[in-house]
């Protein structure tokens, strides 16, 4: 069984940074495509960022590009999401998704971390 531990949130004031990352235990994860996805106060949870099995693609939201960076480090079996200039806007919940395929997705992943809180202050 998959499994997904997200760190490294917390609160920081607009402009500034965090990088929250998401270490996967279980079966060989370096074949999997992973992703990032939030869910903010009385909002629906949406696709922030993806990237594929080797990390040499990548994907992301709109409303992230040229702000946010997603990488991943495979000996380590851990994937990264950099933010910066922060907006208090991206204050969400933070969620780490793996899916059983090399490709990116911006909808389909097969398991789930539990998430790690990022608050932006004004």
């Amino acid at each position: 069984q998959v499994q997904l531990v997200e760190s490294g949130g917390g609160s920081v004031q607009a402009g500034g940074s965090l990088r929250v990352s998401c270490v996967v235990s279980g079966p060989p994860s370096r074949s999997y495509a992973m992703g990032w996805f939030r869910q903010g106060p009385g909002k629906e949870r949406e696709f922030v960022a993806a990237i594929n099995w080797s990390g040499g693609s990548t994907r992301y939201a709109d409303s992230v590009k040229g702000r946010f960076t997603i990488s991943r480090d495979n000996a380590k079996n851990t994937v990264y999401l950099q933010m910066n200039s922060l907006k208090p806007e991206d204050t969400a919940t933070y969620y780490c998704a793996a899916r059983t395929s090399p490709y990116m997705d911006s909808r389909r992943y097969d398991f789930w971390g539990q998430g790690t809180q990022v608050t932006v202050s004004s």
